[in-house]
């Protein structure tokens, strides 16, 4: 398996009887000096724009606190990004290990409508720049989807993206095995930490259908847990790819990417 779907962990709520006028969305960014740009309309929205924007919400750590916040380190964006949760931090892990997500953006903008001629207002968790076009995504725990509140928030954000003809994805808890997998592959994101010689000598080694225990002994003139790091590096890049539905073990047969 060299590609997942963030699809999989979708969840399409029940649909909602209610009135709104998509001239009505507008959207709020925090540019990266900390201004905050006014309302625009959010049909007229450039996509630049949303990419380019800082978190909206900032926050603290402090003694007790309930939500699992920190900052993680993306090797897609080559920076850091912020996330609230456990589930937050796992969505993050898939988008930076999915090859075709190209920018990623925490808390990306403040987003409004009126909806049932109430003004509602939601900040998605993650803007996703993809192969496909943009992705906006909330992340919620599967137990607390049916709540009328998340389902209603979830299904009127739903409508104002796809009125752009972006995907909108309610993301929840995801296979255990695959993300302890690509959890364990993260820690050999950052390339520059490989031997570019080791790289090249395994590029041209034939790793195809090699188990994961034997492709060290391919490059006998090199350190056996650097060329070992390297296969997992790979790994990560895609540039190799096993059954990441199973555990990862010595076992594992690695495949060239095609």
């Amino acid at each position: 398996m060299g590609r997942l779907s963030a699809a999989w962990f979708s969840y399409e709520g029940p649909g909602w009887g209610y009135a709104m006028d998509g001239g009505t969305v507008t959207v709020r960014v925090r540019h990266r000096d900390g201004e905050v740009a006014a309302d625009q309309v959010w049909l007229g929205t450039s996509v630049g724009l949303l990419a380019s924007a800082a978190p909206w919400r900032t926050f603290r750590w402090y003694r007790g606190q309930k939500h699992y916040a920190g900052m993680y380190w993306a090797a897609t964006t080559q920076d850091h990004l912020i996330y609230e949760s456990r589930l937050e931090l796992a969505r993050l892990l898939f988008a930076d290990f999915d090859p075709s997500v190209h920018g990623i953006v925490a808390q990306p903008f403040l987003l409004k409508a009126v909806v049932d001629r109430q003004v509602r207002k939601h900040i998605p968790d993650y803007f996703l720049i993809t192969d496909s076009g943009p992705v906006v995504v909330d992340v919620k725990p599967r137990e607390r989807l049916p709540r009328p509140v998340v389902s209603f928030t979830f299904a009127w954000t739903r409508r104002a993206v796809e009125l752009r003809e972006w995907r909108y994805e309610v993301w929840s808890e995801p296979p255990e095995t695959v993300l302890e997998n690509i959890r364990f592959l993260a820690a050999y994101r950052r390339g520059w930490l490989f031997s570019p010689e080791i790289l090249e000598e395994l590029h041209r080694a034939d790793l195809d259908g090699v188990p994961l225990r034997q492709a060290a002994e391919l490059l006998p003139g090199r350190p056996e847990p650097c060329v070992r790091a390297a296969v997992h590096h790979l790994l990560w890049s895609h540039e190799l790819h096993t059954d990441l539905n199973e555990p990862l073990r010595p076992s594992c047969v690695l495949r060239r990417t095609a």
